[in-house]
């Protein structure tokens, strides 16, 4: 079953799924800081708009680098010991090493889940450009998931690159035709912009955000426009059972909106994982 992982013995499997769990903290950096970033640049531009004074005092730079992670609660730096992906969580078991406040399970199981998505497609894929396209495509769903999750944001800066490197990926038909690509990529962003304008002008509510379109386009740049409509159907199928389920637990009101970002992204990687499977939804 994992024989294109176990191709460089079980060394470089190992070498593998520590790679992937590094890349998944590498993750919980960027779902934390990207947001914030953004604010703080949204922020900034407001005031020069507006044309109101700059604050005097000198912020302390704030990027994917620095500063260094720390403690929220009481702002100790964590060490490099401290921020070994799922083994530290468990050394700590899940508490600040200063304060003991506790530390949300959601960091370990990122790197869980991105180790395990990495896998996955390379064990389909092999050791390959194209399984590192696979890899890189799956790392950035992962992060926009957990952002529009968090923030209801899925920033320009993750969606457009998306998009882009999934047609530079297909100028060789890596995963579908170039031309299907470029069809794709208008089809899927024209798709949800055409029906967030039909729902506006039918209830004056706005349905979703103009992130969505740039995700269903760059899905439609990757895989090409014959999985546009499985994919929809996986995601809205997503979207309505965790609706359901949030409603009926009480973890949520019925007017409370719901990010689709992560359900469009969880389509997208069965798209990756099964693209054919994901065609034959919708023809015989």
């Amino acid at each position: 079953m994992f024989d294109p992982l176990m191709a460089y013995g079980w060394q470089g499997c190992v070498l593998a799924i520590w790679f992937a769990l590094a890349v998944g903290s590498f993750l919980n950096v960027v779902i934390y800081r990207l947001p914030i970033m953004l604010n703080k640049e949204w922020t900034v531009q407001a005031q020069a708009i507006l044309e109101q004074p700059s604050p005097e005092t000198v912020e302390e730079p704030f990027n994917l680098m620095v500063p260094r992670s720390r403690c929220p609660a009481c702002g100790q730096l964590i060490s490099a010991w401290q921020n070994i992906p799922v083994i530290s969580w468990l050394a700590l078991r899940g508490r600040c090493a200063n304060c003991k406040t506790r530390i949300p399970v959601r960091y370990p199981l990122v790197e869980l889940l991105t180790a395990l998505a990495t896998l996955l497609v390379l064990n389909i894929y092999g050791l390959t450009w194209l399984g590192l396209s696979a890899a890189v495509f799956t790392w950035i769903v992962i992060t926009l998931t957990f952002i529009d999750f968090d923030t209801q944001l899925l920033p320009d800066q993750l969606t457009l690159p998306l998009l882009w490197l999934g047609l530079l990926c297909n100028l060789s038909g890596s995963y579908t035709s170039l031309e299907s690509a470029v069809i794709g990529a208008v089809a899927g962003y024209l798709f949800l912009w055409c029906t967030y304008w039909g729902f506006k002008l039918i209830t004056g509510k706005e349905g979703m955000g103009y992130g969505d379109f740039k995700l269903f386009a760059a899905i439609g740049a990757w895989f090409g426009w014959q999985v546009l409509p499985g994919t929809i159907l996986i995601a809205s199928g997503a979207g309505l059972l965790y609706a359901f389920i949030t409603l009926i637990g009480k973890q949520r009101e019925s007017s409370q909106p719901i990010a689709f970002g992560p359900f469009l992204a969880v389509g997208g990687w069965v798209s990756l994982l099964a693209r054919d499977n994901v065609i034959s939804f919708f023809t015989p």
